[in-house]
């Protein structure tokens, strides 16, 4: 789940790390009156969207007095911004963060995440703050420096911190604030399960301060159950109306821009299907693991968000029954498939638990499915299906 960066802002704050004094606006006429909170004259104006790149697209800007920002506020709020990470329909803007204007001399990066790969949360510092880390690390990854730190209840010790925070040559001062922001990083990944914390950039002042002009934060949907406080921060106008369904049916979806869609049991599964549908040439129009244990109202509820989707020119359904029943999945399927009169050819694969019962129960339905034999066998008759 992400969150915006004046929520992730006010979470650093909470743990004593160095954040510029800023206010959130949900309508203009909150403005006069909230920017009395602040002490300086001159102001930085942010959109609040889930997206990086709003500098690029007009939606940062510096402005001199309360005038200019009245003036700016009203051409940003309400605008679609289309950045590299909103695809092309954008998002709009509909809540606006206000900060104090700080005087950049140095921009640096720096970010903590979940590496899986090693079970450690991996720091990642760098130089060349303000740029997309991607960028940096095609086309100069040696400024990109990783170090990965073993999960401790007392959090990176002295040593663990000089190594994160070496690259960036801090006087002594900026080193004592960058400790206790190193620290302050790693004690929220772990007490708000956090994924992701990015500060980019992390900046010095003309004033030599140390101080984090941006901020995202994402959190692992699995652990929010127990994290009430970060649910709250969840702004469903930033996300997809699909997906946001789906998570009602605690259904792994997310939307792609293909033409065939997928139901798949186990996300390993799924990614294989996905692949087999590109390996035929066609792309699939969306990733759905409807996990181990669905009921039949959880498979109807994902057979109709596929449907939903007018991209969708035929469906791929790939259940390899274990926990999940075949034979529970194709009641699913057929119960869903009349409620929204089917219109696109459906190729169905089934194997382990109950199969032969939910082959049958697809053999009398009276729609038009093909069976597949295996996973190649159904992807060649899917895309043959829709040629």
């Amino acid at each position: 789940m992400n969150i915006h960066e004046h929520q992730a802002k006010e979470i650093l704050r909470e743990y004593g790390a160095p954040v510029s004094r800023g206010i959130v606006v949900f309508s203009l006429n909150e403005i006069r009156d909230k920017i009395s909170k602040l002490n300086k004259k001159s102001f930085v104006l942010k959109a609040q969207i889930h997206a990086g790149g709003r500098g690029k697209a007009g939606g940062v800007k510096l402005v001199k007095n309360v005038e200019n920002l009245e003036e700016e506020a009203k051409k940003m709020m309400g605008k679609i911004l289309i950045t590299h990470q909103t695809g092309p329909e954008g998002k709009q803007v509909k809540r606006l963060y206000i900060e104090e204007a700080s005087d950049i001399s140095k921009e640096f990066y720096l970010s903590c995440l979940v590496d899986r790969e090693s079970s450690k949360i991996a720091f990642i510092s760098s130089t060349e703050g303000g740029m997309d880390i991607e960028k940096i690390a095609t086309e100069d990854p040696k400024k990109i420096i990783t170090n990965k730190l073993e999960l401790s209840a007392f959090g990176p010790n002295e040593e663990e911190i000089e190594k994160i925070i070496k690259v960036f040559n801090f006087n002594k001062q900026q080193k004592k604030t960058a400790k206790k922001l190193v620290s302050s990083m790693y004690k929220i990944m772990i007490e708000k399960d956090a994924n992701l914390i990015e500060i980019n950039p992390l900046i010095i002042t003309q004033q030599q301060e140390l101080i984090c002009l941006d901020a995202k934060m994402n959190f692992d949907d699995n652990a929010i159950f127990r994290r009430p406080e970060i649910l709250k921060l969840r702004d469903l106008n930033e996300e997809d109306p699909t997906e946001i369904e789906a998570s009602k049916y605690d259904l792994a979806y997310i939307k792609l821009n293909g033409s065939i869609g997928c139901m798949v049991n186990g996300a390993g599964l799924a990614m294989a299907t996905m692949d087999i549908i590109k390996l035929y040439g066609k792309e699939p129009a969306n990733f759905l693991d409807v996990g181990g244990g669905a009921t039949k109202e959880k498979v109807t509820a994902a057979f109709k968000l596929i449907l939903a989707d007018k991209n969708v020119k035929g469906i791929l359904i790939n259940i390899f029954g274990g926990i999940m029943r075949c034979d529970v999945l194709a009641q699913g399927v057929v119960e869903a498939a009349q409620q929204v009169n089917l219109s696109v050819p459906l190729v169905v694969r089934l194997a382990g638990t109950n199969f032969k019962e939910g082959k049958e129960i697809l053999d009398k339905s009276n729609l038009k499915i093909l069976s597949a034999s295996d996973l190649n066998d159904a992807a060649k008759k899917i895309v043959g299906a829709i040629d």
